[in-house]
């Protein structure tokens, strides 16, 4: 029997594996590459239009009844659950695994542009097609771009999406990670065994933590998001640039080796497509541009300009797969420790130990404080996702118990390895992606229509999709 199980278990991990290897890049990218063409290359073309939009008052705070939170807040939110440990780690290891090449970092880059181009389909048909659930609450997000964009004979899919939903928006691999790396770099080196009898009193200080701000609803998430996530990437600009006045000579060779590395031909033309594919697919993880995580905070705002919101949309891969993993990748380059490490790093003691070298004694510390940062707000919005899902599938009135069992496996996540969960979750990501990606360029002609429209005129209200 226990043969039986392992063999299960390891067909689970080769199947994640396989699907979120090349088929997951190609939908997310090919997808992406394609909604960037037929836009127009709007994460390029009207990124000046989305800084105005997101300073215009008219993005937070219109229409009362159609949702919950302003556009400023949806957007914050989604970048806290998309700013977390894969921006630390995940680099780490695609520097590793693109054979040293730092070039990974601009095809990260190039990959953000694509993914900005989704987040705008997302976020406009995310207020273009709203629904209610049963306690007569607005609601948006894939379920509902599905049913009310494409109609009720569509609502298979979306159900297939929140059943996904209620699986790969679980947070027991940052859970599990925030153990590990506590146990490592704080209680191991104080002599503190890593016994269950820890990891369950960590895990229980992780769900007071989470439980203190999910149990409250969206709104306080959203108060959370808004205030945490400004703090946390503008304390971590700060810690780079500290990094890179200490070792300004380096920087100038860093940036260099990351232009030339993108399009060294050393090791040929498949060597070159090796590396723009492991940039490109790690920033595709990072920014969750296409699985449809982001259109359901969207979803939320009270924002009745489907285009104004896509614009606002759009900011959210420029910030978690631009600026954050370049800022993760600086100090990593400049340390070199990430050379010749084999081929299963560990990435986030591969950036730990790199700010340990460039900040002797605190600098492990350091990061530590950003991991924390990061982790914790990916918890906090991600149950709401769940919650969504739960909404939609069994009601409004049983949505409030996915919260209970979100915090279970957040304990389950501290305590016991969850390999196995984990590629549960990966698959169940990708079929997120696949029910988003086909809803997005079907409905992607309606949201071409309320372009033109508004970048004619962005003053007059838009015309029917």
């Amino acid at each position: 029997m226990e043969n039986f199980f392992d063999t299960i278990s390891n067909a689970i991990i080769a199947v994640a594996d396989f699907i979120c290897g090349y088929p997951e890049f190609l939908l997310l990218i090919g997808g992406g590459l394609f909604l960037f063409t037929y836009s127009g290359a709007v994460s390029i073309r009207r990124l000046p239009w989305a800084m105005r939009a997101l300073r215009n008052k008219q993005a937070g705070d219109q229409g009362k009844q159609s949702g919950q939170i302003s556009s400023v807040q949806a957007l914050l939110s989604a970048i806290a659950a998309t700013v977390g440990m894969g921006n630390i780690a995940g680099v780490a290891v695609a520097l590793t695994v693109g054979n040293g090449n730092p070039g990974v970092v601009f095809w990260m880059w190039v990959s953000a542009l694509v993914g900005m181009s989704t987040k705008f389909f997302e976020g406009s048909l995310s207020i273009m097609y709203k629904g209610r659930d049963t306690a007569g609450e607005v609601q948006g997000g894939p379920m509902y771009t599905i049913t009310q964009g494409l109609g009720e004979k569509w609502k298979p899919l979306a159900k297939a999406f929140a059943i996904f939903g209620l699986v790969g928006t679980l947070c027991v691999w940052q859970a599990n990670q925030l153990v590990e790396s506590v146990t490592t770099v704080i209680t191991t080196p104080m002599g503190i065994d890593n016994t269950v009898t820890l990891r369950f009193i960590m895990g229980l200080i992780m769900v007071a933590i989470v439980a203190a701000v999910i149990l409250k609803g969206i709104k306080r998430i959203a108060s959370i998001a808004s205030k945490i996530v400004p703090l946390m990437v503008a304390l971590y600009l700060i810690m780079v640039l500290v990094i890179m006045a200490l070792n300004y000579k380096a920087v100038p060779g860093v940036f260099a080796s990351i232009f030339e590395g993108a399009f060294s031909l050393d090791a040929g033309l498949g060597g070159l497509a090796y590396v723009a594919l492991i940039g490109a697919r790690r920033a595709a993880y990072v920014n969750e541009a296409g699985v449809g995580t982001a259109s359901m905070m969207h979803g939320a705002s009270k924002n009745t300009d489907p285009i104004r919101e896509g614009l606002i949309a759009m900011l959210g891969p420029a910030i978690d797969s631009g600026l954050v993993c370049t800022l993760t990748a600086i100090p990593i380059i400049i340390a070199g420790n990430y050379i010749g490490v084999g081929n299963d790093p560990k990435g986030l003691s591969i950036a730990l130990g790199a700010w340990q070298q460039l900040i002797p004694n605190i600098g492990h510390l350091l990061l530590m404080t950003i991991v924390f940062f990061f982790a914790f707000s990916t918890m906090f919005t991600y149950s709401y996702y769940g919650l969504k899902c739960t909404n939609f599938l069994f009601g409004a009135q049983n949505a409030k118990y996915y919260n209970y069992y979100y915090l279970i496996m957040i304990l389950v996540a501290a305590v016991v390895p969850l390999k196995v969960v984990v590629g549960f979750m990966d698959i169940a990501f990708f079929l997120m992606a696949c029910c988003t990606m086909t809803a997005l360029i079907l409905l992607a002609p309606r949201v071409k229509r309320l372009m033109k429209s508004y970048f004619n005129n962005p003053s007059t209200p838009n015309p029917k999709p």
